[in-house]
């Protein structure tokens, strides 16, 4: 048993869920969410991309590009997903564990990201402005946004926010030990010191708790909770709480957001009903009513995820702008090609990156913190 577990919590309460076969259909719903993701930045939005195209994406897609503005929202589902899956793998783990994983499993393909984006956007044929030397630097850190340095990465922000998730879990449920009753607790305090920073309106607690994306990770926790029991009412609750504060701060961030980057007055009931079906996926995967969903395959596109959206944006940026711009195909068929074309680097950060990296990370991490 943990240090500092009750002793009433059975012993076989801590037998890690990551010794339970791979939820496939999780894979399926990451990779639902970087194409979400993709296509609010190919055809959803303003910035860098209208260079690509020549244009606003307003003008390449007319109709679409109003629904392609709601894939920004696959970021929220992303965080359900590491609610879920950082309390599934951080139960029952040490500490030393836990960091060697998370970090094994995140800095590989990063660090090859950014040196790979870095290197593109030094070509004297690309268009897009490479950030300094030092900024890249800082930006293997993931510690680029708090330090102030631009970001080789855009969407290294969620990544960020991820930290700060695992470090909250590390301290308050890996470290002392993960219990049922701690899982709760940590749950239940977040909500309320995440709402009491909202009115506090300080930006060290905004940073620290997160209030904006605060539900979407609770809110995973909460399915973790019912995957271990559906009959915990209290997880149901958990659950329930997350989806209403979550809708709630996707609304009012998005409907008309103000970074003029952004497609203002999307609608609240589409954001409504792309958060609750968010929510909704992962729940019914937990309850394990997606079962069905077990091609091998889905275990390939979600090796291929983490890769592809870390490279997606900015290298996307350039194949559109040669495939439209320079051989003057269609707006669909530069989407289409690009978005075909984009699990190519993926597979090659996944191939020769983590294949070698994220093994000996952790074993020598683990071994490091052993000492």
């Amino acid at each position: 048993m943990a240090p500092g577990a009750g002793t009433s919590t059975p012993a076989v309460s801590l037998v890690p869920a990551r010794a339970k076969p791979r939820l496939r259909a999780l894979d399926g719903l990451r990779l639902i969410a970087a194409l979400m993701v993709a296509a609010y930045h190919y055809g959803g939005r303003d910035g860098e991309i209208t260079e690509a195209w020549g244009s606003s994406p307003k003008a390449q897609f007319p109709t679409a590009h109003a629904w392609f503005a709601y894939g920004c929202l696959g970021v929220q589902i992303f965080f359900v997903i590491s609610g879920f899956v950082i309390c599934m793998s951080g139960w029952g783990r040490p500490l030393r564990s836990f960091f060697a994983s998370r970090a094994s499993r995140l800095l590989p393909s990063y660090w090859a990201a950014i040196v790979l984006v870095t290197a593109v956007f030094a070509l004297p044929a690309v268009a897009y402005d490479a950030v300094s030397p030092s900024d890249a630097l800082v930006n293997l850190t993931m510690l680029q946004q708090p330090l102030g340095a631009d970001r080789v990465l855009g969407v290294c922000w969620t990544l960020w926010a991820e930290l700060r998730f695992y470090a909250l879990f590390a301290l308050c449920v890996v470290l002392p030990g993960a219990t049922r009753a701690r899982v709760v607790l940590f749950c239940a305090v977040w909500t309320l010191a995440a709402a009491m920073a909202q009115a506090a309106d300080q930006p060290l607690l905004d940073v620290v708790l997160m209030p904006e994306y605060a539900p979407f990770f609770v809110g995973g926790i909460g399915v973790h909770l019912i995957h271990r029991d559906r009959r915990d009412l209290t997880a149901w609750g958990i659950t329930g709480v997350s989806w209403l504060i979550g809708q709630h701060y996707a609304v009012s961030g998005l409907w008309h957001a103000p970074d003029p980057d952004f497609f203002s007055y999307r609608s609240s009931l589409v954001i409504i009903a792309i958060v609750t079906a968010g929510f909704a996926a992962v729940l019914l995967i937990a309850l394990g009513h997606l079962h069905r969903a077990n091609w091998r395959w889905l275990t390939v596109a979600g090796a291929l995820t983490y890769p592809f959206y870390l490279v997606h944006e900015h290298l996307g940026w350039v194949c559109v702008q040669v495939l439209h711009q320079g051989f003057g195909l269609p707006s669909y068929v530069t989407l289409g090609l690009t978005i075909a074309a984009m699990p190519a680097p993926a597979w090659v950060l996944h191939r020769y990156v983590e294949a070698w990296l994220t093994p000996a990370l952790r074993t020598g991490l683990g071994r490091n913190l052993t000492a």
